[in-house]
């Protein structure tokens, strides 16, 4: 694969702008897919297929990338190319196929969130299998502090989504209340522990790539959790008042 440092760099920089600007334009639209789906965006597809067109780029091209890179044999980066993928091949490729929605989504979205992806494969795995420097990473207490932390977020994201996908009986295609567990006090843990697992990536690659991702993240889902608490509250009367969006007591 034929870039250079500087290239990559600025591929990095482009990822942080994105993360500023999905934030500001997310603080006065809401992104229509999920519940949030509107017909203005234009023609839509059904949501299966296009979160799998979407998210396969995670996938496919981050691990064609990486086994371009010098390091791509070396333990640490393929540690952190197993974390990648734990998380990613999941999500794609089984998380459509458990949920009970046959609810569609705007080409728009999809097109937008490949094109995000796409970039996003190429500045991570670029990083963590040519530009990076991992040689001795495998002692280091930021590889190990960050995947414990991108697990729990993980096992927090995984287990919240199952949460919401047993509330819908087969069949039924509504929404109710999610009760129980961190749902007692956040309206969204699926999004909380998501951005702690890109948090964890952060701290595990110790990087700008690692960590420009981590703050597109939040800038993607934190105003989504705050958008899907709002809708929460006008749906549901009954809806519990001490519940936050997004981060137990605070947000």
């Amino acid at each position: 694969m034929s870039d250079s440092p500087e290239i990559h760099r600025l591929a990095t920089l482009i990822l942080l702008a994105l993360g500023v600007v999905t934030m500001l334009a997310l603080g006065f639209i809401t992104a229509p897919y999920g519940r949030h789906t509107s017909e203005r965006w234009g023609p839509t597809i059904p949501a299966r297929l296009g979160w799998i067109i979407m998210e396969s780029p995670a996938v496919l091209v981050f691990a064609w990338i990486y086994m371009q890179g010098q390091h791509r044999f070396e333990l640490a980066p393929l540690a952190l190319l197993g974390m990648w993928q734990f998380h990613y091949v999941q999500r794609t490729y089984v998380f459509p196929f458990r949920t009970r929605s046959d609810r569609r989504m705007p080409v728009l979205v999809c097109l937008l969130a490949l094109l995000f992806q796409l970039l996003n494969a190429y500045v991570n795995a670029r990083w963590i299998s040519h530009w990076g420097d991992y040689g001795a990473w495998t002692g280091d207490w930021r590889l190990w502090l960050g995947a414990g932390l991108f697990f729990v977020g993980w096992g927090i994201n995984f287990k919240a989504d199952t949460m919401l996908i047993a509330l819908r009986k087969p069949g039924e295609d509504g929404y109710k209340i999610p009760r129980g567990w961190l749902y007692e006090y956040v309206s969204c843990p699926n999004y909380l522990g998501e951005i702690l697992e890109w948090l964890g990536w952060a701290l595990a690659t110790w990087s700008l790539p690692g960590l420009a991702f981590a703050f597109y993240t939040i800038a993607n889902i934190g105003p989504r959790a705050l958008d899907n608490h709002r809708w929460y509250r006008r749906t549901f009367a009954d809806y519990p008042e001490q519940r936050r969006a997004l981060i137990p007591f605070v947000l």
